[in-house]
Order: structure tokens, then sequence, then C-alpha cells
């Protein structure tokens, strides 16, 4: 599948600190240590509506991660799937009377101009799980023969399902007791009531086919993959276990991340899926939630169509630390761009303030499990002593325009 286009970024002087970051499954901050190449795998969307905030601030955070890598000298394989073919894209594409495929391949497209406007560094894998439905069958066909997976009683639709107990170190990643691993499997895609399966919370991996939806052939009928086992095969043959970061949101710790990573370590026997399990926290609009129901989702196109400036949404978004829940307003937009104008103003004058130190402070704060809010912060202070006071330093607007643009991903000039 086509990814984005790329965007330059430019090389600062000298090196911050290496990146901590939290680690879900060990519930604290800690070093991330890369080799020479950092890889990541963060989940991409399901297309059948538009980019909003919530899937932006996603993806910023981790186009911060990626930049921060490449400051310190790393090559980034950087991996992300889309999820074209799975039950809320038919759903959609039936209420609206379009074809799924239509629909998929439009939001898509949508979302990749979003990015763009957006300046996120691309991925270099950018796969679909059509793409993948023959690695989906591989990874299936060793689960069920070294009996992680079974496939249910049923005559007409035989699915096969993930076993739960199938590897001894399940849980780990999210933490979560049975109790919560049941109530958010049923309310996040499961099928705890599914008829034929040994657990309730037992994952589908292969859904035979049925009337009126796509299907692929496979040595165990035609069907098409489950949710979570797409994102470990496209992980797996891109990077390999032990992948640096796996992200998303907080909303995909529990199931999808865990059974992504059940899935891989069930079938290759490795103990941990990746290094660092990240997660950003929710967006919501004026005190809700922002989700689908309320209808209350504010999509990045829109805000571009009303002449919103993308890089005031990376300032409003940064606003707050990306591991918290936080709102957007109406007053953090305005704040972003009152943010956005006075950097603007400050990097276009020819000098300033010495910059070398708020450059050290802007790594500093960004290496520290992305500390956005004290990382725009060090930057405001440049920007005020600039415009207020001025300074001698004919090359100090250059650098700070440069580091913005590195590290923050935010063009000024």
């Amino acid at each position: 599948m086509q990814s984005w286009s790329d965007t330059d970024v430019p090389t600062v002087p000298g090196e911050g600190p290496a990146l901590r970051l939290y680690d879900t499954s060990d519930r604290q901050v800690r070093p991330v240590t890369p080799g020479p190449t950092a890889t990541m795998y963060v989940c991409g969307i399901t297309p059948y509506d538009a980019t909003h905030l919530g899937h932006a601030a996603t993806y910023l955070a981790f186009d911060l991660v990626n930049r921060m890598w490449r400051d310190g000298g790393h090559d980034v394989h950087y991996v992300q799937n889309v999820t074209d073919v799975d039950d809320p894209l038919f759903e959609r594409a039936a209420r609206d009377g379009e074809d799924w495929i239509v629909l998929g391949m439009r939001e898509t497209a949508l979302f990749r101009e979003d990015m763009e406007a957006l300046r996120v560094l691309p991925p270099r894998d950018y796969i679909g799980a059509v793409e993948s439905v023959d690695e989906v069958v591989e990874m299936v066909e060793k689960l069920m023969a070294s009996g992680a997976a079974y496939v249910v009683d049923d005559a007409e639709y035989p699915d096969i399902y993930f076993r739960a107990d199938a590897t001894e170190q399940f849980g780990y990643e999210s933490g979560y007791d049975r109790a919560t691993m049941e109530r958010f499997f049923a309310e996040r895609g499961g099928d705890p009531d599914r008829a034929g399966k040994q657990d309730p919370i037992d994952a589908l991996i292969w859904r035979a086919a049925r009337p009126g939806e796509p299907s692929w052939p496979s040595p165990f009928g035609p069907g098409r993959p489950g949710w979570h086992i797409e994102c470990s095969v496209i992980a797996l043959n891109r990077i390999g276990e032990g992948f640096d970061v796996q992200g998303g949101g907080s909303d995909l710790i529990f199931p999808h991340h865990e059974y992504s990573a059940a899935h891989a370590e069930a079938a290759t026997g490795e103990r941990r899926f990746a290094r660092h399990y990240v997660h950003t926290g929710m967006i919501g609009l004026d005190g809700e939630k922002m989700s689908k129901s309320r209808g209350n989702l504010v999509f990045v196109s829109k805000l571009r169509g009303e002449g919103v400036d993308p890089m005031a949404i990376r300032l409003g978004l940064f606003a707050g630390h990306y591991r918290t829940d936080r709102a957007w307003t109406d007053a953090v937009l305005a704040q972003a761009q009152d943010r956005l104008e006075r950097w603007g103003r400050a990097v276009s004058l020819s000098s300033g303030p010495n910059a070398q130190d708020t450059v050290a402070r802007l790594r500093q704060h960004l290496a520290d499990d992305l500390d956005t809010p004290k990382a725009l912060a060090a930057v405001d202070g440049w920007a005020r002593e600039a415009i207020e006071h001025g300074g001698r330093d004919e090359g100090a607007p250059a650098l700070v325009a440069a580091a913005v643009d590195a590290l923050l991903g935010v063009r000024l000039i």
C-alpha cells in the first residue's frame, strides 16, 4: 500500500540524552535502547471515517519518537498497518450504500493527506490487511499445529480461535485482572458469547466466510483474518520479534495489543513481542469523550478546510502530555495559534538571545517520556526573550527554527 510523502528533517548540532518512555507492561518510564536501526510498529486506522484528533494525537506522539531517534543518529524502520477489511468498514459501507473497498480507499487517501499536512514522517512499510492475508493464513496454520488455536464446533461457520492460555505470560502487557479483561473484550470488538469457544475471551484469528462478506481461500476453508493477528504478522514479517516499540492509543492495550503480542509469542516461542509497549491518552471535546457514538469527533480535514494551520494542530495536541486524557477546546486551539504566531515572529528576527541552552532543554524534555508541555515552555521562554529584549546572536533564530522543525515537527519558516 502506498504511504505518504516524506518531509525533510533538519540536522541540529549537538546531541541530547537517550529517549526514555513509559512502558505499559512494566508500569514505569525506562530507557529505550535501540540498535543502529530503531524499530517501531504503530497500529493504523480502520478506514471507515476520516482522521479525527484522537488519531492525530496518537500518530503525532509516535512521530516524536521517530524524530528523537533520528536526532540521536538512528536509522528508523517504522511500520504501520491499515485494517482495510473489518466489520466496522462493512457496516459503514452498508449504512451509506457504497462499496466497502471504495470507502476504504477513499478514507485511506484522506488519512494520508492529513498525515502529510501534519508533517508526520511516513512509515517505511505501510501495509493493508488485505495485502497480508497469505501471511495470516501461514500463522494460523502454525498456531493450529502447536495447539494454540482451535476450530469451533460449528458446521456452518467453523471459525478459528486463539486460546488465551496458549502462552504462560498472557496478560503481562496490560496487567489487567480477569474481570477487566472480560469487560474490555466485550466492549472492544470481542465475542464472549460465541457458542463453541473454550473460553469467553479466546480471540478470533480466522473468520469463516459469511454470505455478503469478502473471503479468501485457505487450507481451513474460505474466510478472512481476525483483527489482532493482522498486526502480529505484519510486524513479525517486517521487523521481527523483540522490536523496540509497539504503539497505539490506550484503548488498544486490551484486547488488541495483548492478543497481537500473544499470537506472535505463541508462534515464535519468544517471551516478548515488543521491548516497549507505549500508549497514548484519549482526546475529548469540551469535557466529553470524543467518540463516534456521541457524534462529536473533530476531524483534521475539517479543521484544515476551515483554514486552521496544521502546525497549530500539532502544537495544540502537544500542549498536553501524550499519556494523559485531555480535551480539545476552542481555547486550546487559540493558544496554539498564538504560540505558532509568536514563535514564527521570533525566528524571523535577524538575531536573538543565545539558543543553545534552549535546544538542550528541548531535547532533554522530549527525551523524558516526550514531555511536550515542558518542551513548548522552553521554546516559549526563548521566543519571549527574543521578541521583548532581542539579542546579539545572529544564528540563534535559525537554530531554534531548525530544532523546532526537527524535534517537534513544526515548520516556522
